[in-house]
């Protein structure tokens, strides 16, 4: 029966028999030394016996082989334990010289990053590259986990849609049986439907902009964690929501892996259950007062003053997670509810000095979304939004929601210098493969 890297400390004086590739390979006093790599770990064992030595000869890194051992305590081996007395299987060789030492730390400078992204399948068979994706995998689980116990329902929303009904970034075309179709920016319509229905939903899963932007915080293809929630009572109430959701999953992502977290460098969040709050207005002017730059006729903060407010939040209030409230009205979409003439029921989420999310109250009222699609250019008339004013026209409750940057969250949680980075297979402007 196969054992795993991780459960060797409990056959210690046992037998045992491992399957995995070779991670590494050193002679060292007559001794062979190999690292043997399972999807838990590795594992060091010492070979003595020629004939099993040969059996390596002219093998790479990433030969699969199987591996029979005595389990044998030794604390400077990976794990505390390796393995004596082995027999050596070659399940797989693999004998061309990979392009790339994935037993060493791999750069993430910018000017290497292209190289680490043509290599991307081998490269992930790092163990630190490998423990990015499991950190984020923990992320996704732990927001599913949260949105089951707050009684919200996952759902699946189509990512070919007829047109960009939803407006804002620019949207990929492609053909569609002879019919014009997009990729979807965002489920948006679909699960402000669905609050019709279940009340609480959310939906992970990808999102597509084509945005020719070629910046560490863009890319093509995106993953989101779109949320949406019925019969709401305030702004705050979604706001409070969004804000428990992150505290609790980087509290418990610390718990659970913190060890990964620390190997991976990664920088212990600072953060308090109660955001700081603060409007966009009054960020523009306490940005200008610090640094002298008049920021007050964007309708939307510039990266520098995101960056800014939460430096400034974590010093001052010791939270870097920050909600820049009332936004511009200017800047909201059609769905959106205003508050007034000048500012819309919406928020953003910062972390970090980077925006995860804008958290708005939705318009559900009828004739008033009837309105400011008008105003927004919008023809609500239009077939693609038929589905969409149905179930407004037939009732539906007070709601708000999130569309939340899952790559972003990662990277952040991370203290990455790139979105693409926490991402298995980036898309960009230049990049369509691997």
């Amino acid at each position: 029966m196969r054992v795993l890297s991780s459960e060797l400390s409990g056959h210690i004086n046992a037998e045992v028999h491992l399957e995995g590739w070779l991670h590494k390979k050193r002679l060292l006093g007559g001794l062979t030394f190999i690292n043997l790599r399972d999807r838990k770990g590795i594992v060091q064992a010492v070979i003595k016996d020629k004939l099993e030595v040969d059996k390596l000869k002219g093998l790479q890194i990433g030969t699969i082989l199987s591996v029979d051992g005595t389990v044998v305590s030794e604390q400077r081996a990976p794990g505390g334990v390796e393995l004596h007395d082995v027999k050596l299987e070659v399940m797989v060789p693999v004998s061309d010289e990979p392009p790339i030492e994935i037993d060493k730390p791999l750069s993430h400078k910018p000017e290497n990053l292209d190289t680490l992204f043509e290599h991307r399948s081998l490269g992930l068979r790092n163990l630190n590259e490998g423990k990015v994706f499991m950190v984020r995998s923990a992320l996704l689980k732990l927001i599913r986990e949260f949105l089951y116990s707050r009684d919200f329902m996952e759902i699946q929303t189509p990512k070919l849609v007829a047109n960009a009904a939803e407006g804002g970034a620019e949207v990929f075309k492609l053909d569609y049986f002879g019919k014009s179709a997009s990729l979807a920016q965002s489920p948006q319509l679909y699960k402000q439907v669905m609050v019709g229905v279940f009340e609480r939903v959310f939906e992970i899963g990808p999102a597509f902009r084509a945005e020719p932007s070629a910046t560490t915080r863009h890319v093509s293809e995106v993953t989101m964690l779109d949320i949406e929630m019925a019969f709401i009572n305030s702004h705050e109430e979604v706001m409070d929501l969004i804000q428990d959701l992150l505290y609790t999953v980087l509290e418990k992502v610390w718990k659970e892996h913190g060890d990964d977290l620390t190997q991976l460098k990664a920088p212990e969040p600072v953060l308090k259950p109660k955001f700081p709050r603060y409007p966009m207005k009054q960020i523009h002017s306490m940005y200008q007062e610090a640094t002298g730059t008049d920021m007050s006729t964007e309708i939307d903060l510039t990266p520098d003053e995101e960056r800014w407010i939460c430096d400034y939040a974590k010093e001052h209030d010791g939270c870097e997670a920050v909600f820049a409230t009332e936004l511009p009205r200017a800047k909201m979409k059609f769905y959106h509810m205003a508050k007034n003439e000048e500012v819309a029921q919406s928020a953003d989420l910062l972390f970090r000095g980077l925006e995860l999310a804008t958290v708005p109250v939705r318009e559900h009222r009828y004739d008033i979304l009837i309105e400011q699609m008008k105003e927004a250019g919008i023809d609500p008339d239009d077939e693609s939004f038929r589905f969409y004013l149905q179930a407004f026209k037939h009732g539906l409750p007070a709601h708000g929601g999130c569309g939340f940057g899952i790559d972003r969250l990662v990277e952040k949680t991370l203290g990455l210098g790139n979105i693409k980075e926490a991402i298995l297979f980036p898309r960009d402007i230049n990049r369509l493969s691997p």
